[in-house]
Parts: structure tokens; sequence; C-alpha cells
């Protein structure tokens, strides 16, 4: 079997789940080429020969640039902080190497446009691109977009989502890259708002065209970590300004007239990682959270009255989608599982020679309404979003 050298950029976060993923694909799916863990990178080369040893990966570099090099490398996986995505990925990708790159794809639209055009230009050559909207490789998610497809819905009208988080509600959390815009370009709305949209796209095929909205910045300067380590760094006494949003929320028009209503908050006090998508037709509804991610509520309005009510689909048979490489039904799936399924689809359309989805393409699509949101908190006004 072909192998596929993987090289790894960020070990952190982020980092260590795609570790976990490029580890257990194959022994779990039986993938058409054999990705192999040849690199991970980072700066500090002790930090990454502690990470490359625990995560299992066979080498290590401290320059990015050295990666793109090395001739048991095909694919580049970037999990990274946003600021760095567009010049490694451009990179990656002119050296001839496929590319997974974290969300959001940049940190502006203009980056994203660069990125995107690399990116189709690479694929005439057949090399592949995808960005990491992790949260589509749910197997109730994928169920959810299935169903909608199959016409079960009827008319989209409504989209409800929400994207609700409580790391940072203490003020005197420490400052990190994702609290900086110039590092992470925006907060809420970069960071888990970005996934909100990909999914609420994702499960309706609709685009959104219109958006108003509005960010907020509750705690506006925090501590100093007095050591660089991210979210772990020791508060100090010296304080930095928050430059990003605390919370976004937004309205939302997508092309088929369809409704929607957005919210991302890293402030909703106990609650970790709430991801919750309701979508309502004219033919039945579909509900989901995040924080019972094995769990699909489906309301058929064909039912008739007296059964009539939502649905609790378990979505851990072998039907549903990636299930069947895993456990029994009723043995549960977690986080994690995401990501390995990530990795699946882009190494099964690598070996097809075919362009993975999300494609930067997609991840330009969001970016755009990311900005338009900016701009219509800014000022105060609806915004158009470009197609």
């Amino acid at each position: 079997m072909t192998t596929l050298g993987v090289g790894l950029i960020g070990y952190a976060f982020m980092g260590a789940a795609h570790s976990q993923a490029w580890r257990s694909a194959p022994r779990f799916f039986d993938l058409p080429l054999n990705p192999a863990m040849s690199v991970l990178c980072g700066r500090d080369k002790n930090a990454v020969e502690q990470a490359a040893g625990k995560l299992g990966w066979d080498s290590v570099e401290t320059d990015w640039r050295e990666v793109l090099t090395r001739d048991d490398v095909q694919i580049v996986d970037v999990c990274t902080p946003g600021d760095t995505h567009a010049e490694i990925a451009i990179a990656a990708l002119e050296a001839g190497k496929h590319v997974l790159c974290e969300k959001p794809l940049a940190n502006t639209v203009a980056e994203a446009e660069v990125m995107a055009a690399a990116a189709a230009k690479a694929s005439a050559q057949g090399v592949r691109s995808m960005v990491g909207f992790t949260y589509r490789r749910v197997p109730a998610i994928a169920l959810a977009r299935q169903l909608v497809a199959e016409g079960k819905l009827g008319t989209i009208r409504h989209v409800r989502a929400q994207y609700l988080q409580d790391w940072i509600v203490d003020p005197e959390a420490p400052l990190s890259w994702r609290l900086q815009k110039e590092r992470a370009g925006s907060g809420a709305l970069g960071d888990i708002g970005a996934h909100i949209v990909d999914l609420a796209q994702y499960i309706t095929g609709d685009r959104i065209r219109q958006v108003s909205g509005q960010l907020e910045t509750f705690v506006k300067e925090r501590p100093i970590p007095t050591e660089h380590s991210g979210l772990a760094g020791t508060a100090g006494t010296e304080r930095g300004p928050v430059t990003v949003d605390d919370a976004a929320i937004f309205l939302a028009r997508f092309g088929s007239g369809a409704l929607g209503v957005f919210e991302a908050t890293r402030f909703a006090t106990g609650r970790k990682n709430a991801i919750r998508i309701e979508i309502n037709g004219s033919e039945g509804s579909l509900a989901f959270d995040f924080e019972d991610m094995n769990l699909l509520h489906y309301y058929d309005a064909g039912d008739s009255s007296q059964l009539a009510g939502f649905r609790r689909i378990l979505a851990t048979e072998a039907e549903h989608p990636y299930v069947a490489a895993w456990w029994p039904p009723g043995h549960l799936l977690g986080y994690e599982h995401g990501f390995t399924h990530q990795v699946v689809d882009l190494v099964t359309a690598i070996a097809e020679n075919r362009d993975p989805l999300p494609s930067f393409a997609d991840g330009l699509q969001v970016q755009r309404v990311l900005a338009a949101v900016e701009e219509s908190s800014a000022t105060r006004q609806w915004q158009e979003i470009a197609l």
C-alpha cells in the first residue's frame, strides 16, 4: 500500500487531537493509502521532542519550512494560530504537498482569498487541500445533513445555532494568543462562531447571504502570563488589552430565504462546549447539542397528533455515517472521533484524486460571513455576503 507521510505543524490542543486522528484512522478504517506520522514541527526543540514521543511522531523539526523539503512528507497538517495559516498553507501547496488547515482558514478575507486561489491552482496539478471544520464529521451531524438532503424537513424556514463556552468567564484568566486580534483574527466569532456558520450551511445545503450582528468584549484587559505557555501560563501582575470579541450574536438570511439566529460566546457560565443547532422546516425539524453528541432529535410533521413529538435518534448504528468502523450500537463516540473521520475523508479523497470537502473555497465563504458580521457590528447595518 502506498504511504502518505504526514508533517504536523503545531502540537498543542489541536495538534494533540490531530495526532490521535492520524494514529487511529488506519487502525479502524480500511484506508486506500497508509498515512505515516513522519514529522512533528514546533519552535521549541525540547518541547516538540517530548510531544513527538508522547503523540507518536517519528521525528521533529523546529522550522516549518524544513518540513516542506522532506521527501517523507506528502501531507502538511497546519495546527498553528491563524496568523500563520496563509504563509504555511500556500508554501506547502506550492511545494506540491496536500494540505489540511485548521479553521478558521485565515485571519482576514484577503488572506483567505489568496489561500483559495493557491488551492485552486494546486488542485489542477493534483494537489489537494481541506479546511478542518471537524464537527461535520460527527455521525449525528452527518445524519442531519442526509435527512435534509432527502427532503425530510421540506422547505427550511428557521436555523438557530449557538456555540457556548465559559473558559474565559473569569476576568483574571490570563491573556493568551486567542485573545489577541493580530494572532487570532477575532475572538468568539472566528474561534467558535466559524463552526456554527459552517454547520448551518453544511446541514441545510444553503449559503448565508445577509447578516446583522453585534460583537461585545466584556473583559477589556487581562493578566499577562509570566511564562510563554498560552492558557497554562501563570498570570502575572502586568495586564494587557483584549483585542477580540468575547461574544458575537447575529441575525442571518439564507439564499433560500430561511432565517437564521446565531450566537457564539466564551462567557456562557456553566457551558463547556455546547454546540446547539435546530432547523425547522415545513415538514419537520432537527435538533442537536454537542454536549450530548451521539443524539439527534427529529420531528416528523406527518406523524399523527396522537404520536407527534421529537424522536430521539441514537446515532450509533452501523448504518449511520462513519459508525460501522467503531463499536456496537449504543457504545458512544466522543470528541476525538470527528478528527479521525476527517483523516479518513481526506486520505480517501487524495486516493481518488478529487478535492475533499470542506474546501479552501468553503473556508473563504465562511471568512466572508465572519467579516460581514464584524462590519455590521461596526456600522450597525445589514451586510451582504459576496458569492
